[in-house]
């Protein structure tokens, strides 16, 4: 029987035995006030809308509420789509609660297959898209950005789509590489995004190795690896030099850990470990509702980073 970690948490369980989890948990609501706030061993990155319920809609107000539960880190997807001075304000509230940006969209293909293609005009429009991205970057403190290159095309042999592909990824670091920015190339699953180029890990690896630019990287979505090829502490080392990013989301249900099946806290245990420094972004829905569902979400992060 699957043991209920957050009901651990609650009831206040000093030691779990031998031949269960073996790891120590809160044994009293006083040891949790101490723990409350105290900096996460590695830099999770909530996203906006995470913790409403605790700190209401303003967007500084809710990176307080995340500097004061500990959290060093923040993501935003659609931080481009933000006007300026919005963007601006977020970022000088990070600056004073140090908060370290994680990554925005700099590009994600879903509907045609323009990268699979390449060619001029393809390489002026994604050109101009990172120039969008550099302004972007430098405005919120960014050193990352995504990138999903889109959907493969059925009618051209896999080799060609590919070689496009690295030359597109060339172009764009040409314009990433001055501003220091790194590109991050998201692979997803194909059961929730079907149709995609980019599903693995290996391939992503592979592509990043024939742009050889410090500004091409992958994002490894713990979540969608799940899916797409399970494996993800072997995958980890064997793509390790080439991942500059994690996100992370459970499944079944792609919400926060302790959720569903991926024992998350032998897997931030194994990147903390190998000296991972970056950011792990909180790619995910909350389990449960209102104020008691993002509780619930802090702790389960709490009791995966008491590794």
């Amino acid at each position: 029987m699957q043991m209920d970690r957050r009901e651990f948490l609650r009831a206040g369980a000093a030691t779990v035995g031998a031949g269960m989890l073996g790891v120590k948990m809160q044994a009293n609501p006083s040891d949790e006030d101490e723990v409350q706030g105290q900096p996460f061993r590695l830099k999770y990155a909530p996203h906006f809308g995470m913790f409403r319920h605790h700190a209401g809609d303003d967007p500084v107000e809710q990176l307080r509420f995340a500097a004061d539960e500990g959290f060093r880190a923040w993501e935003d997807n659609g931080m481009m789509g933000r006007p300026v001075a919005e963007q601006e304000r977020i970022a000088n509230a990070m600056t004073d609660l140090s908060i370290e940006m994680g990554v925005f969209v700099a590009h994600a293909e879903w509907r045609e297959p323009t990268y699979v293609r390449g060619g001029e005009s393809a390489f002026a429009m994604l050109r101009e898209q990172m120039r969008s991205a550099v302004e972007v970057a430098k405005r919120v403190n960014a050193k990352w950005c995504t990138v999903v290159p889109g959907p493969y095309d059925p009618r051209m042999d896999w080799g060609y789509q590919t070689a496009n592909v690295i030359e597109c990824l060339r172009v764009m670091a040409e314009v990433a590489e001055p501003a220091n920015l790194t590109m991050v190339l998201e692979p997803l699953n194909p059961r929730d995004h079907p149709g995609m180029f980019l599903t693995k890990v290996a391939q992503t690896f592979e592509i990043c190795r024939a742009v050889n630019s410090p500004s091409v990287k992958i994002l490894d979505d713990l979540y969608h690896q799940q899916i797409t090829e399970g494996n993800l502490i072997p995958n980890i080392d064997r793509a390790w030099s080439e991942i500059a990013y994690f996100q992370v989301g459970d499944n079944p249900g792609r919400n926060e850990p302790t959720t569903g099946e991926i024992n998350y806290r032998n897997v931030f245990k194994h990147i903390h470990g190998k000296g991972f420094s970056g950011i792990v972004g909180m790619e995910h829905g909350n389990a449960r509702p209102g104020r008691e569902g993002e509780r619930a979400l802090i702790e389960a992060y709490r009791w995966c980073d008491s590794f």
